[in-house]
């Protein structure tokens, strides 16, 4: 075997804590060969990103980093500046999650793209402007001539995401390290991100690190999987052993912690409690106190075991490896839920418009309108989880924030329980608002930072001046323990709790007035795996004892499957197709939704690279100049010349469950797409 792009030989990279440093990376040891694609997995916390950084030379001077690491010919720690800036210039290429904070706001991206080749000599500035345009067109960015001199507020995050990723290819490097490069994306936009990364890397020979929480990308794109806990690897081996029979407990546990778009009758099983903090590592093995396996027995709680090879291949961490679960284990199945018919209506959106002006100009006259939400119509029943999918900017957001009032209706109608609450005086909006409440994405930004929690989950009966009326700290109290927190954490802060804790605050929050409507956007996107399963399985209970409608709100297929009654897809402000959940996954008939399914990625090396796939071209139309006819035409592999002269309607589709808004609605046959498949 050829010597290998990068060797890692037990790298610890420590910080300065409170009460002395504080070991985030302990003894990572791994090799990377040209061509080849590790992927690096584990929780937020265990050490994934620090490695990467420092693989790279970018920590801070605060870090105390010993072991050794090795790019091609580059000894990295103790490198000086040079070094490493020549280094990261010709051997490595960094692809950081959030394209936004990587490019510089006001500097035109094709100068971005280049100016560190022509600051390291490697590329004549003269040549500069044309290798933009070149380096654009190999990241599949439509029109490169004109947008190498754009800004990046002019991208959107797709194109932002491939242009840094074109940037990270500039000097042809032999090593990429990308860290969470699709996070943040649509499942269609992570396809094509995914599969420019595929080609450049196939096209250059170079050796992929990535790093992701997300199985699924891991099963289609890894040939090796790292997976790594407490600031350690407690797993390595070929991409197809990790899936089908993982030595760890923890690997194990990650597998069956993740929803599936092929599985629907399986409750998810969570990790218990959370990831360790660096500072208060246990003694012993780290995964130890949520460990199914070795959990209370004396090896594990005195002896930190050490990585090493196992029968079969591969290598793990774990003193009894031989005990570790099967990749999947048999399915529970949850109660099938009951018909609508026998359910109350709480939430009737009739034919739903949200339009926003465009205003240019000194005067910001009105020149246009942005039509986010255009002509929705959708139910929700006591009991029933309804999900709107569909990528970002498609209208899912605006429509949640226009039931709640947050948002101005453009025209149509919401009722609640029968009465709609349009245009409601601020008193009755208020108490409306009591039957339903809104759960928000971010349980970062979505908590007051100044008060305790318990302030945080009383302040709507204050506000509605109901403290008293409804129980006060007791029914605090009840809250905390239905939704799975202790009453010893009242007087703590939101700083103090974990990101699964603090979605469980903003769910305990938005039930104290007794909601009967929960409208929850993206809930869980910004959770790891483990965390995440905390909170589908806390919803579906919290559903099935108080009888909850949920709309649900989300771009992740998997959770969408797994949690759902009803499923639609929006596009450009309109529901293109709507089902019950399994008649929509097993056949969707609209050419969009059957993008989105084929894009998904599935947690199954085999399966996975294996299906059809249709990578959508192009970007979502600006909603403020849509197509003629359908606005999915452009992109579409089935439009004709009626696409786009008419919008379709949306109809039943014949003998299935399906309606859908298309010409040629029906089941993708196979090598029907005229897009590029395959991954």
């Amino acid at each position: 075997m050829t010597e290998p792009v990068l060797s890692v030989r037990g790298l610890t990279v420590s910080f300065p804590g409170i009460l002395g440093r504080v070991p985030v990376v302990r003894g990572v040891d791994l090799d990377v060969h040209a061509g080849e694609v590790l992927c690096i997995v584990g929780e937020s916390g265990s050490g994934k990103s620090v490695t990467a950084l420092a693989v790279a030379g970018l920590l801070p001077q605060t870090a105390q980093v010993d072991g050794s690491v090795r790019v091609k010919d580059t000894d990295v720690i103790g490198a000086d500046a040079g070094t490493l800036r020549r280094m990261r210039g010709r051997d490595v290429g960094f692809v950081f999650q959030d394209p936004s904070t990587t490019l510089n706001p006001v500097l035109p991206v094709g100068r971005q793209m280049t100016e560190g080749q022509v600051a390291l000599g490697l590329l004549p500035r003269r040549e500069a402007g044309a290798r933009a345009v070149e380096l654009l067109r190999e990241v599949d960015v439509a029109n490169p001539e004109g947008r190498a001199g754009q800004y990046p507020h002019e991208f959107s995050g797709g194109m932002r995401q491939r242009a840094v990723i074109g940037m990270a290819m500039a000097g042809r490097p032999g090593l990429i390290i990308a860290d969470e490069p699709t996070t943040a994306l649509d499942v269609t936009v992570q396809a094509q991100v995914l599969d420019v990364l595929d080609r450049r890397q196939r096209e250059t020979g170079a050796a992929v690190v990535l790093i992701t929480h997300d199985l699924g990308v891991v099963a289609e794109v890894a040939d090796r999987v790292a997976v790594m806990y407490g600031g350690r690897i407690v797993e390595t081996g070929q991409v197809e052993d990790i899936f089908a029979r993982p030595r760890h407990p923890y690997t194990a546990a990650l597998l069956h912690s993740i929803p599936r778009m092929d599985t629907t009758d399986r409750r998810l099983d969570p990790i218990p409690g959370n990831p360790p903090s660096p500072a208060e590592l246990p003694v012993g093995c780290a995964f130890e106190p949520r460990c199914s396996v070795g959990g209370g027995r004396p090896k594990c709680l005195a002896e930190d075991p050490a990585l090493r090879a196992v029968e079969g291949g591969g290598a793990t961490a774990c003193h009894f490896w031989q005990e570790t679960p099967p990749a999947m284990q048999p399915a529970e199945v949850r109660d099938a839920p009951s018909a609508p018919a026998e359910r109350q209506t709480l939430l009737e959106i009739r034919d739903l418009k949200v339009h926003f002006p465009v205003r240019r100009g000194i005067l910001q006259r009105v020149t246009g309108h942005v039509r986010a939400v255009e002509g929705v119509n959708l139910t929700v029943h006591a009991g029933e989880t309804v999900s709107l999918v569909g990528e970002s900017g498609c209208g899912k957001t605006t429509t949640g924030k226009a039931v709640m009032g947050l948002t101005r209706a453009t025209a149509g109608d919401i009722l609640l329980e029968g009465a709609s609450v349009l245009g409601l005086k601020a008193t009755d909006m208020r108490s409306a608002r009591r039957k339903m409440q809104y759960i928000f994405q971010d349980p970062f930004s979505s908590l007051n930072p100044v008060k305790t929690v318990e302030d945080i989950v009383a302040e709507p009966l204050h506000i509605h001046g109901l403290y008293n009326e409804m129980g006060g700290a007791q029914r605090i109290a009840e809250l905390f323990d239905l939704v799975g927190l202790s009453t010893s954490m009242f007087g703590r802060y939101p700083a103090e709790f974990s990101g699964g804790q603090k979605q469980r605050i903003g769910i305990a929050r938005a039930l104290v007035l007794q909601p009967r409507l929960l409208i929850l956007d993206e809930p869980v996107a910004a959770l790891d795996v483990s965390i995440q399963a905390q909170i589908l399985n806390l919803l579906e209970d919290l559903q099935k004892e108080l009888n909850l409608g949920y709309l649900f709100i989300a771009h992740n297929l998997s959770v969408v499957r797994h949690i759902s009654d009803r499923v639609a897809v929006m596009y450009l402000g309109r529901i293109v197709e709507e089902s019950d959940r399994d008649t929509l996954y097993d056949m969707p008939v609209h050419p969009y939704t059957q993008s989105l399914m084929s894009a998904a990625p599935v947690p199954d090396p085999v399966a996975g690279r294996s299906r059809e796939r249709i990578v959508l071209e192009g970007e979502v139309p600006d909603p403020a100049d849509p197509p003629p006819g359908c606005a999915f035409a452009p992109r579409c592999f089935r439009a004709t010349g009626i696409c786009r002269s008419a919008p379709p309607p949306f109809e039943q589709y014949a003998g299935s469950e399906s309606r859908a808004a298309c010409y040629h609605a029906g089941p993708l046959e196979p090598g029907q797409s005229r897009q590029r498949t395959g991954t």
